[in-house]
């Protein structure tokens, strides 16, 4: 069944070849998490880094993409043939920005 699963990830892949890579990204995001996963974040873009960014759609979803984060980045970069540096995820709504206090 896995070599079934890879082969058809593989294809998906393929398929994509002509979008952009945040297309490619996206098309890719349920095939790499599955359905149910996928429903509870969104990709919302890929950095000059080379960072893939997700909106998560509640803080209780965080700990699970948190746990899968290095699976989920190596199965996206080889689905949509986009090459990943990191997979960053934040709680739609609540970007975090910087903190410049000092302590």
């Amino acid at each position: 069944m896995q070599n079934m699963r890879d082969l058809l990830r593989d294809s998906l892949g393929r398929s994509l070849k002509d979008l952009s890579e945040l297309d490619r990204l996206t098309a890719a995001w349920p095939v790499a998490c599955g359905s149910a996963l996928a429903s509870r974040a969104e990709i919302a873009e890929l950095d000059a880094d080379r960072v893939v960014h997700l909106l998560v759609s509640s803080p209780e979803w965080m700990q699970p993409f948190l746990q899968m984060r290095t699976a989920l980045q190596n199965d996206l970069a080889r689905i949509a043939a986009v090459r990943l540096t990191g997979i960053h995820f934040e709680v739609k709504g609540k970007r975090h920005e910087p903190d410049n206090r000092r302590r």
